[in-house]
Parts: structure tokens; sequence; C-alpha cells
């Protein structure tokens, strides 16, 4: 069976917790990557990861962008949205349709 996690700030992610997702609290770049690297070799189908925390390790997320699992989903943390999320599902449509219809 496939697992979902959420990583990224203990104030933004640990009400996931009560969700069922397992939650991996760092802010720690180092920290991140090796956890990623474990969750990827594992059956994690969606790992979480707040945008501030993603801009961190923006080059280690990007060797998983091709794959289908685990799919990588930014989400705003809790001092706000930044933009980083929205602009990847924007370049994941463009990609898959052919031209940008978000804007």
């Amino acid at each position: 069976m496939y697992r979902v996690a959420v990583m990224g700030d203990r104030d933004s992610i640990y009400g996931f917790a009560a969700l069922g997702l397992e939650i991996y609290p760092t802010e720690d770049a180092a920290v991140a990557i090796g956890q990623l690297r474990k969750m990827a070799k594992k059956d994690y189908a969606v790992i979480y990861f707040t945008e501030a925390l993603a801009a961190k390790i923006s080059e280690e997320i990007d060797k998983y962008r091709d794959r289908t699992t685990p799919a990588i989903i930014l989400i705003p943390g809790i001092t706000g949205n930044t933009g980083i999320g929205l602009a990847n599902v924007k370049r994941t449509v463009e990609k898959a349709v052919g031209s940008d219809i978000l804007n």
C-alpha cells in the first residue's frame, strides 16, 4: 500500500498528522534531502513539501520531476504562499497540454 508524507517546518505540517499523513518536521536542507531519498526508495506515492523547504532543496526535487512516484507537491506554509507551488503546477500543465491555459 502506498503512503503519503508531509515535510516542512513543524508549525506548518503538524495538522496533517490528524489526517493520517506521516509528518517529517524539518527546516534543514541536508536532513530534508536525506529523508526524501529514503522515501523515494520506499512506497511513498505522494510527498508534500512546504514551499519554503522546497526552495532550499529545489535541485534535489527536480531529480524526481519526471518519475511516476513519488509525486512531489508543494504547499504553502504558515508564512504564506510564495508562488513556487503554483509555478510548478503551471509548468506541468503547460508541458502536458502544450500551452499555458492557466493565465
